[in-house]
């Protein structure tokens, strides 16, 4: 069971198909997967998402990432 920090990554995706980020000059964040960009946070969002990044591991910088671009899944989606 997974708690609200404990995300689970059970097929190995963030491993093997990871986001990256870069922050911009305005505070902004700029989320990318596969070499790519997939969006971009900005504002209140982008300096809760900095904050937690910047305290975060590797595992839980996937998932804050994931959350982020909104490529989350729950576990009970099938893919």
């Amino acid at each position: 069971m997974s708690g609200r920090n404990g995300a689970s990554d059970e097929r190995g995706r963030l491993e093997s198909d990871p986001f990256d980020y870069r922050l911009t000059g305005r505070g902004g964040v700029i989320v990318y997967r596969g070499g790519r960009p997939v969006m971009t946070v900005g504002g209140g969002d982008a300096a809760r998402l900095i904050d937690a990044l910047q305290r975060a591991d590797d595992s839980r910088v996937q998932h804050l990432l994931a959350r982020a671009s909104g490529n989350y899944r729950r576990g009970n989606e099938r893919g």
